[in-house]
């Protein structure tokens, strides 16, 4: 079972956050609230968390201090920042700690729930212990309507022509030239969601597509669009279309 502490100061937004994980895993993983960033802390350290997911502002120790004491002694410990907050500095940060994603509030069900999925697969590999490279710091740079029109696309185009490899944020970041701080906040600028979603999207997408040909085995669809284990595949495309590929595919008549 995969263990996760949810840190926030807020009662209802832990409250919400848990009742969503909850109902999206259910008996896959174990959601340890946490009042504060010492808190939080306490619980990873007691319960031997898998995965935390941090609010930056809270009194005492913020979420920011909490990833750094994590990452101290964790380096497989997966880190996710939920907060109001969205300054560029914040981004860096939670880039420097080996975040795995910086999502903003209000945040939709569907994206904490596929980046949480995400989460959920690396901490079960034990793919994140010594993946991440050091990271090279970003300038501030504000972006122009026709200049983010051509960084959107970039990023666009070395997706749809990559989803079906294993990649990441930091492997987009640094084929396109960018340090992943400021790709981070790029992505969010030009997409409106985190990379992971993003890509998630486009993988069940294509997968639909696939889907119609009745020639093609699930199986062999979960490869050509990204997802390494047939398994996995279903669960993301029954968590995000509510139904599986097979049944997609009785209910569009083409079984």
């Amino acid at each position: 079972m995969i263990k996760i502490v949810v840190a926030d100061d807020e009662p209802i937004e832990r409250a919400v956050v848990k009742k969503i994980l909850d109902a999206a895993f259910g008996a896959d993983a174990e959601v340890y609230p946490a009042c504060n960033g010492r808190e939080a802390v306490d619980i990873w350290q007691e319960k031997n968390a898998d995965i935390a997911v941090l609010d930056i502002s809270m009194p005492g120790i913020n979420g920011l201090e909490a990833a750094e004491m994590i990452r101290q002694k964790d380096d497989s410990c997966v880190i996710i920042f939920l907060t109001a907050f969205d300054e560029f500095d914040y981004a860096q940060k939670a880039i420097r700690v080996h975040a795995l994603d910086y999502l903003l509030k209000p945040v939709s069900e569907n994206e904490l729930v596929a980046v949480l999925d995400e989460a959920i697969r690396i901490a079960g590999s034990g793919e994140n212990e010594g993946q991440y490279r050091s990271e090279t710091l970003a300038t501030k740079e504000d972006l122009s309507s026709v200049k983010q029109s051509a960084i959107k696309k970039r990023i666009a185009d070395y997706i749809e022509e990559n989803y079906v490899r294993d990649i990441s944020l930091s492997d987009a970041a640094c084929a396109l030239h960018y340090s992943d701080p400021y790709f981070c906040k790029v992505f969010k600028d030009c997409f409106g969601k985190s990379f992971i979603l993003y890509l998630t999207e486009l993988r069940i997408g294509k997968s639909k597509e696939l889907l119609n040909d009745i020639t093609v085995n699930i199986k062999d669809i979960s490869t050509k669009v990204g997802f390494r284990d047939s398994n996995y595949y279903t669960k993301v495309f029954k968590r995000m279309e509510g139904i599986t590929p097979t049944e997609y595919r009785i209910i569009r008549g083409i079984i």
